[in-house]
Parts: structure tokens; C-alpha cells; sequence
């Protein structure tokens, strides 16, 4: 399978690495490292995670954060939005309409 990362996903990782980046000196490459390898995964695992406000969901590992995706018929997936997760869900279920 493919991959495609909406431009709201690329927004979402570059604030997440801004935000690290704030809190000590390397941690924002470290997180963009990790999402993309979560991300990455997709092209094995994508659509065998649970669904969650109508789109499959990744929890990453090593960061508080999920990855929101779509596998159409086409077979490309679309990453949607990747979101920080300590936010209430009623502000993640807004982001993603």
C-alpha cells in the first residue's frame, strides 16, 4: 500500500516538533523521527486499527499522539490529521470534521 499525508497531518507534525523542540534541545527531531516511523507502519498494519470518529486510529508509542487515517478503495492511505491526544475529545472530534 501507499501513503499520502494530507497537508493538515504535515501541519500537525510540524507543530507537535515545535512544541518538542520547546521542551529540550533534539526532542522535536525525535519526535518527528518516531511519528514517521509510526506512520511508516501503515503500509503493513494500515486499517487493522480500531476506528474512532469515523477514522482508523494509531496511538504512537513513545509520544501522546494519533495518527487519524482513511483507507479508500484505492488502497492509498490518507493520513488525515495527527493529533495530540491529552486534549478533551470533544476538541479532536472538531478537529477532524
Amino acid at each position: 500500500m501507499k501513503l499520502r499525508l494530507l497537508d493538515s497531518a504535515l501541519e500537525d507534525l510540524d507543530r507537535g516538533r515545535r512544541f518538542y523542540d520547546r521542551q529540550g534541545q533534539g526532542l522535536g527531531s525525535y519526535f518527528l523521527d518516531s511519528m514517521f516511523g509510526e506512520i511508516d507502519s501503515l503500509v503493513l498494519y494500515g486499517g487493522t486499527h480500531r476506528k474512532v470518529f469515523g477514522f482508523h486510529r494509531l496511538l504512537a508509542q513513545r509520544f501522546p499522539y494519533g495518527v487519524y487515517y482513511r483507507v479508500p478503495e484505492g488502497g492509498v492511505i490518507e493520513v488525515w490529521r495527527v493529533l495530540d491526544l491529552r486534549g478533551s475529545p470533544s476538541v479532536i472530534r472538531k478537529a477532524l470534521e
